[in-house]
């Protein structure tokens, strides 16, 4: 089966075929870096990484993905005046903070990560073709301004389905200059009170780029003139992403041939965001979640469906995880085998062809996970019954499966059950030593001193879980 994908420009989900044979080129709207990430901002990231993965694991895809990084606009502006900040530090420590969040959720790293700022060139050289294509403007009341001419276009509004007519006012720069108050920002003029280290030189006059324009640009210069794939959130579906296609279109550059976007994280069935009071750090919600199980969350549901996150939510991923790191960790004591070669093998082992279909299904992630753990089972239950070959080859495509999907719980970079350190080996030593005062509880029926400890290592992230052949312990968090 090919691997088929939701297109949001045509509304249909269409057989991939890539641009160019053997690579795949894929832009993603990162994020303002105006403050922290919440789990709302980075579920884009976690969402293109599984994709990512897939199309590398499954297909066999060289992938170039670029992921920008706008450093520049309104919102760090005021934010940044707001707490006495240079802008440009301001900007950096939080794109210091992106970077390490979505680090802590084992997103791979861009191929690139460009920043607005470092592109100034390539946007100037935008707005001057389509100024010569007759598609822009610059603003004859000496206000520094360069807007993109809407209905020069006829095909703008195609990507969301929308006529201009019906189109509210583009909020993104003041109405002054414009023809059409629909006409959207391609470079602002400075205005007074701002830093002139927040403005560029031109034949306009000094000022910084629009929001939408340095997407145009730099996927333009990393990607080429036409690309594969380009994603972000559904909420920026307009206007950026119908501006970054109808100016590049415009300019007469094939840009993007598959829209992929991503639904939210709500709250209450709102947007998470921080203008809700709601927005959940990253850096402080895995001061008590394993990051393993938070990457588990935010990608266990389809890309294109809502997450709705409330008191509890995450109990069902780090059950989720428990169940997998059991099973891992169990089959690895019997089988004998270490941890390191399990990876190994496993990223070249065959994965199970129910699981393949179901992320080549627009990348079916509940379909997958039902896939998962349904091998789990059967793994389970070849340990029961002492079948060690038949454990192992499970073991392997468990193994598989969760590095298609991030959730690896063998790989390094999570604290899981299975890491491989002297960490570990402490923890085990004392867990043990618990588990067997435990044991000796309850052959003296004192079960209310065996629960006693059982509550303890609960309080602590330890989950105990009984079986035939004793006591085994997994981290719950």
């Amino acid at each position: 089966m090919s691997l088929r994908l939701y297109d949001t420009a045509t509304q249909q989900t269409r057989a991939f075929e890539p641009l160019r044979e053997g690579e795949v080129s894929i832009y993603i709207c990162g994020l303002t870096t105006q403050g922290v990430p919440h789990i709302g901002h980075v579920r884009f990231a976690v969402a293109f990484d599984i994709l990512r993965r897939w199309l590398v694991r499954g297909h066999g895809y060289d992938v170039t993905l670029v992921r920008n990084v706008t450093d520049i606009d309104d919102k760090i502006l005021t934010e940044s005046a707001e707490h006495a900040r240079p802008w440009w530090a301001w900007s950096y420590a939080h794109e210091l903070a992106t970077s390490r969040a979505l680090d802590t959720l084992g997103v791979l790293p861009a191929t690139y990560e460009p920043r607005a700022t470092g592109h100034i060139p390539e946007m100037v050289e935008l707005i001057e073709t389509l100024i010569e294509r007759g598609h822009a403007y610059a603003a004859d009341d000496g206000s520094g301004d360069v807007y993109f001419d809407v209905r020069s276009w006829p095909a703008y509004g195609e990507l969301t389905r929308q006529r201009i007519e019906e189109m509210e006012a583009a909020a993104d720069a003041d109405p002054r200059g414009k023809r059409d108050p629909r006409d959207f920002a391609l470079w602002k003029g400075a205005k007074t009170g701002e830093p002139c280290t927040a403005s560029w030189p031109t034949a306009y006059g000094r000022g910084r780029p629009g929001w939408h324009l340095e997407c145009s640009a730099m996927a333009r210069k990393y990607l080429g003139d036409t690309f594969d794939i380009h994603g972000g959130g559904v909420d920026l579906r307009f206007p950026h992403h119908e501006n970054e296609q109808a100016q590049s279109r415009a300019a007469d550059l094939g840009f993007a041939r598959w829209w992929l976007h991503n639904a939210w994280v709500t709250v209450k069935g709102a947007k998470m965001g921080k203008s809700l009071g709601n927005a959940l750090a990253v850096d402080v919600l895995t001061e008590t979640v394993r990051p393993l199980v938070l990457r588990y969350y935010l990608g266990a549901a389809h890309y294109r469906s809502m997450i709705e996150y409330g008191d509890g939510s995450l109990d069902e991923a780090t059950a989720a995880v428990e169940r997998i790191s059991t099973f891992v960790q169990r089959s690895l004591e019997v089988c004998g085998v270490p941890a390191d070669e399990v990876r190994a093998v496993a990223q070249t082992a065959d994965l199970p062809a129910e699981f393949a279909a179901a992320l080549d299904d627009d990348l079916n992630v509940p379909e997958a996970l039902a896939v998962l753990f349904g091998t789990v089972r059967a793994g389970n239950r070849a340990l029961d019954d002492a079948a060690v070959a038949g454990a192992r080859h499970t073991l392997e495509q468990v193994v598989a499966m969760t590095q298609v999907l991030g959730v690896d719980p063998l790989d390094p970079h999570w604290s899981g059950p299975a890491a491989d350190s002297a960490e570990r080996d402490v923890l085990d030593a004392l867990v043990t030593a618990r588990l067997a005062e435990r044991d000796k509880a309850r052959a003296q029926c004192d079960f209310a001193a065996a629960d006693a400890i059982r509550d303890e290592l609960s309080s602590l992230g330890i989950v105990v879980e009984d079986t035939p052949g004793g006591a085994r312990w997994a981290l719950g968090r």
